[in-house]
């Protein structure tokens, strides 16, 4: 029984993800879906929690102070519109759970930093969020040729109209 629930979770698990840890100040990439439209949003923040570490269901909760109010949110790191985690910083912490940083403000919430190998915490590759990426931009890039297009034709057609007015104004008058 469990075999079959880990090879269904091996179908929807990335290949590689992050190590984050309670902490660190990561940046979030998100697809985010808006009608017919794809874009991608950064969320930049602190890591107060992490759970679940090795399995699927692997989450972060990132809290970031937006116009002087504290935003948390959540990411499970396996999902689809997660495409990509930066730590872009890492500090010393003693717990899992960092939530009484909410009850914080100002300078108590500084922690002090830790060195650590930026390049080699990032380096890690999902090839198949790198191909999804690379499509998405690809649609993006064949929608606005088409648009330019329509556009081009549009413009055309007008000063066809322009021109085809102009030589019947210059016939009735002469």
């Amino acid at each position: 029984m469990e075999s079959i629930i880990k090879q269904i979770e091996a179908k929807y698990r990335k290949s590689a993800v992050v190590d984050v840890r309670s902490g660190d100040t990561v940046r979030v990439h998100q697809e985010i879906v808006e009608g017919t439209k794809k874009r991608v949003q950064i969320f930049e923040g602190m890591v107060i929690r992490v759970t679940r570490k090795n399995s699927i269901s692997n989450a972060v909760t990132v809290r970031k102070i937006a116009s002087g109010v504290g935003v948390e949110k959540s990411f499970m790191l396996h999902a689809p519109s997660v495409i990509k985690v930066e730590v872009t910083k890492r500090t010393k912490v003693r717990r899992n759970y960092l939530t009484y940083m909410r009850a914080r403000s100002g300078k108590s919430t500084r922690l002090s930093g830790v060195a650590f190998d930026r390049d080699a915490v990032n380096s890690v590759v999902d090839e198949k969020a790198e191909q999804e990426i690379a499509a998405l931009k690809a649609e993006q890039d064949a929608e606005h040729v088409e648009i330019a297009k329509v556009e081009a034709e549009a413009k055309e057609a007008e000063e066809a109209k322009i021109t085809e007015a102009l030589a019947n104004r210059e016939t009735t008058e002469s």
